[in-house]
C-alpha cells in the first residue's frame, strides 16, 4: 500500500539545481532514510515533502485518510504551554480522555467531572495509552511534565517534539536527524521502538547504526539525482560500492574507445556523410561518459607531527564539583602515546567540563593536571567557531598555515586540504557567512587539525556532519599517531576508533574501561 509518492520533483537555488526529476515512493510501513553529503538537500527535500511548496516542479501525492507527523531539526512552540499539554495537543479521543483524566485528578473536590474522566478512560481503552504516554516521556528524560516549554533548553525542546510524534504514532513520521540532543541510551531506546513501530518512515541521520538497525531502505541524493536501495546500511555500502565498480569500469571503456574515435575524427575531411556525421554525433556522449568521475571519499594524509615525549598528560588525584553536585570525585590516570580515550556517559554527568579542564578553561577542585613539555592540544569544542565576516573559506585555513608538513618531507597545501575534506576548489573563494551549519563546522574542525596537534580532543565532532564526512574524518584519524580523546554520541564513531573508555557514571563516579563502546555497553550488563 503507497503512502507517499514523489512524482519529477525539481529543486534549485537560482542557478544551482539541488535534485532535479526525483521520482520515489513510501509505502505502508517502509523505513526510508535519506543519505546525501551536507548541501545536497536532505532537508531541502523533506521540507518540501512535507509541503512547504518552494519546489520549482513536480507533486507531492499523499494516501488519503493517513496521519502525518514531521520532526524538524528547530521547533516553533508556544513558551507558555506544558510539556504534557504539548504532547497531547494532537486531537486523538486518547489524547482527549487523558487531558480530561489528569485535569480531574488535580481537582478531586469536582467528583462528577472525575467520574465521568473515569468513564471515558474506560470507553476509550486510554489506560495501556497512558502508560505509553508515560514510558516515552521518561525514556526520553522528560521528568517534569508540568514544566513550561519555554523553560527547556534547545535539545530538551526537540526531545519534546520527539516524545509528541512517538505518542501519536502517525501513519508516516517524517524525522529530521532524530538522534540529535539524545544521550546513548536515549539513542538506543529509541532505535529499539521505531524498528518495532508499525509506521511508515522517512529520515535523515547521520547516526550509521541506526540506518543499519531502523532502515529496510536507503535513498541516496547523489549528482541531483536518486539511487535506492532496498536493505540497511550495510547493504547500501555493499551494493553502492558496487555500482562505482561499475561505472569506473565502463568509464575506462569510454575513455579507450574515446582515444580510438578522436583518432578517427582527426583524420577525417571536412566533408563528411551522414554515416559519419551520426558517429561524430556519437562522439559527444562517449566524451560526456568518459569524463565522468567516481567520488571515492577516502583520505589518506600521513602527516608529520611534533615529537611526544615520555610525559604526556597525568591527573593526580582530580576532583570536581559545583556547590553540591561532584563531576569528579578521585581520578588517576596517565595517558599513553598513541592512546585513543574515548569518553561517555549521560548529558550533564560532566564530560565537556572534564575536557575544559584538561586545557585550562576551567580549574579542578581538588588533585592537579600535570602536561608534558612537547604535547601541542588541539581542542574542538561543541559551541564551534566564530569566523570573521567576510573571511574567504581558503583564506581561513591560510591564517593558520599555507601548508602542512607531511611524512618523508612532502607537504600539502591548505587548498589540497580542503579539497581532502570535500570542499571543491569552486568553493575555496565563498565567504564563510554563505556556509551552511555542517559546512562551518567541518571548516572549524579542519582549522584545528590544520594546527598539527599531537594531543587532540574531540568534543561531539560527529553532529552536523554527514556519512561522507565521518568517513574521511575516521580514516584521518586512524592514522594520527597522537593522543586523541573523543566525547560523542555516535556509537560507530567510537568503535572504530577508541581502545579505551572513561565511563562518567554521574555523581563523581568514573569508570576506566578497557576497549571501545562495544566494551563499554558488555561491562554495563
Amino acid at each position: 500500500m503507497n503512502y507517499l509518492s514523489v512524482e519529477n520533483l525539481t529543486k534549485s537555488f537560482g542557478e544551482r539545481v539541488i535534485f532535479e526529476d526525483l521520482t520515489f515512493g513510501i509505502d505502508k510501513g517502509e523505513k526510508v532514510a535519506i543519505v546525501a553529503k551536507n548541501g545536497n538537500g536532505k532537508s531541502t527535500l523533506l521540507k518540501i515533502i512535507c509541503g512547504d511548496g518552494t519546489e520549482d516542479s513536480g507533486r507531492i501525492v499523499y494516501r488519503k485518510d493517513i496521519r502525518v507527523d514531521y520532526l524538524e531539526q528547530a521547533e516553533n512552540f508556544d513558551p507558555e504551554r506544558l510539556i504534557f499539554d504539548e504532547v497531547l495537543s494532537t486531537e486523538t479521543v486518547e489524547n482527549l480522555a487523558i487531558l480530561a483524566y489528569e485535569k480531574a485528578i488535580q481537582n478531586p473536590e469536582d467528583t462528577e467531572a472525575y467520574e465521568q474522566a473515569f468513564e471515558q478512560m474506560n470507553a476509550t481503552n486510554a489506560w495501556d495509552y497512558d502508560v505509553k504516554v508515560n514510558t516515552v516521556l521518561s525514556q526520553l528524560k522528560i521528568k517534569d511534565k508540568t514544566q513550561a516549554i519555554g523553560t527547556l533548553s534547545g535539545g530538551q525542546k526537540k526531545r519534546v517534539a520527539l516524545a509528541k510524534i512517538l505518542i501519536n504514532e502517525p501513519d508516516l513520521m517524517i524525522l529530521d536527524e532524530p538522534t540529535n540532543h539524545l544521550d546513548l541510551d536515549m539513542i538506543e531506546w529509541l532505535e529499539t521502538y521505531l524498528a518495532k513501530s508499525k509506521s511508515a518512515i522517512i529520515m535523515v541521520t547521520h547516526d550509521r547504526y541506526f540506518l543499519e538497525v531502523v532502515c529496510t531502505t536507503i535513498i541516496e541524493l547523489e549528482d541531483q539525482q536518486i539511487y535506492k536501495y532496498n536493505g540497511n546500511f550495510s547493504y547500501y555500502l555493499e551494493k553502492k560500492a558496487e555500482r562505482q565498480e561499475i561505472l569506473q569500469a565502463t568509464i575506462g571503456k569510454a575513455k579507450n574507445l574515446m582515444r580510438t574515435e578522436l583518432d578517427w575524427i582527426r583524420r577525417q575531411p571536412k566533408a563528411r556523410g551522414t554515416k559519419q556525421k551520426a558517429r561524430v554525433d556519437a562522439f559527444a556522449g562517449l566524451k560526456e561518459t568518459a569524463t565522468q568521475r567516481v567520488n571515492k571519499d577516502e583520505l589518506e594524509i600521513r602527516v608529520q607531527m611534533s615529537r611526544l615525549g615520555s610525559k604526556i598528560v597525568e591527573l593526580h588525584k582530580l576532583g570536581k564539583w559545583f556547590d553540591d553536585k561532584k563531576i569528579i570525585n578521585h581520578l588517576d590516570y596517565g595517558f599513553k602515546r598513541g592512546e585513543k580515550l574515548g569518553i561517555v556517559g549521560a548529558n550533564g554527568t560532566g564530560k565537556s567540563t572534564f575536557l575544559n579542564m584538561l586545557v585550562g578553561t576551567e580549574e579542578p577542585s581538588k588533585g592537579k593536571i600535570s602536561i608534558g613539555d612537547t604535547v601541542v592540544m588541539g581542542y574542538y569544542h561543541q559551541s564551534g567557531a566564530s569566523f570573521k565576516s567576510g573571511k574567504k573559506m581558503l583564506e581561513v585555513i591560510t591564517d593558520i598555515a599555507e601548508f602542512i608538513p607531511l611524512d618523508k618531507g612532502k607537504r600539502m597545501s591548505a587548498a589540497q586540504f580542503l579539497e581532502k575534506f570535500l570542499f571543491p576548489r569552486s568553493m575555496h573563494y565563498m565567504d564563510v557567512d554563505k556556509l551552511s551549519g555542517g559546512e562551518k563546522k567541518r571548516l572549524y574542525l579542519m582549522t584545528i587539525l590544520m594546527k598539527n596537534p599531537n594531543f587532540l580532543i574531540l568534543d561531539e565532532p560527529t553532529n552536523d556532519l554527514d556519512i561522507f564526512i565521518l568517513g574521511v574524518l575516521e580514516d584521518y584519524l586512524l592514522q594520527f599517531e597522537g593522543c586523541l580523546i573523543i566525547v560523542s554520541h555516535d556509537r560507530y564513531f567510537l568503535d572504530k576508533l577508541v581502545d579505551h573508555t572513561l565511563y562518567f557514571k554521574g555523581e563523581g563516579e568514573v569508570k576506566d574501561i578497557i576497549g571501545n563502546y562495544t566494551a563499554y555497553r558488555k561491562f554495563l550488563k
